[in-house]
């Protein structure tokens, strides 16, 4: 009887634990972003300008600088936004948990890799390797999202950073 009083002790407090790790990946480390700018590098000076958006939708979590996703819409045309701002090469756009559901990263991938999304530096490096890139569609849908960069790769994996690499603070 003991032994399975024990057991029983044994897989609550598994479950509890297993429940509160859940929690806490999914729910428990994300904040809603209030405060919006959405902003894109320029081609001509390399600086950070403001865009037009409305609908802001964001979450971030202090737990890791790639945890930043965001949705928008803006009235200005892909057009408009490859003549004076600079395009991303590489964006993979990375899952957002399941209950922010205005992000969809495998659709937006098929979109950018169909050609009916642009994806913009919207800031090199903000942290060290990691930049923020913006996705706009064509029918004006944007999205935000945090993507780890070469230097990244090489301050992670434990490799020297290279020369295009900026300095560390």
């Amino acid at each position: 009887m003991a032994g399975k009083i024990i057991s029983i002790l044994l897989l609550l407090t598994a479950a509890a634990v297993g429940g509160g790790v859940y929690y806490a990946q999914v729910y428990g480390f994300y904040d809603e972003v209030t405060e919006a700018d959405v902003r894109l590098t320029t081609n001509a000076t390399a600086t950070q300008e403001p865009i037009l958006f409305d609908a802001f939708e964001g979450i971030d979590a202090y737990s890791s600088p790639i945890r930043y996703r965001a949705c928008f819409t803006t009235p200005t045309s892909l057009a408009t936004l490859t003549e004076t701002y600079e395009l991303f090469d590489g964006a993979e756009p990375l899952n957002a948990p399941y209950w922010f559901d205005c992000f969809d990263a495998e659709a937006l991938g098929a979109e950018l890799a169909a050609g009916t999304a642009l994806a913009f530096a919207g800031q090199r490096n903000f942290e060290y390797g990691i930049d923020r890139v913006v996705a706009i569609t064509a029918d004006g849908r944007g999205y935000i999202w945090h993507q780890v960069n070469d230097c990244g790769d090489k301050l992670y994996d434990g490799s020297p950073a290279g020369d295009d690499c900026p300095e560390r603070n």
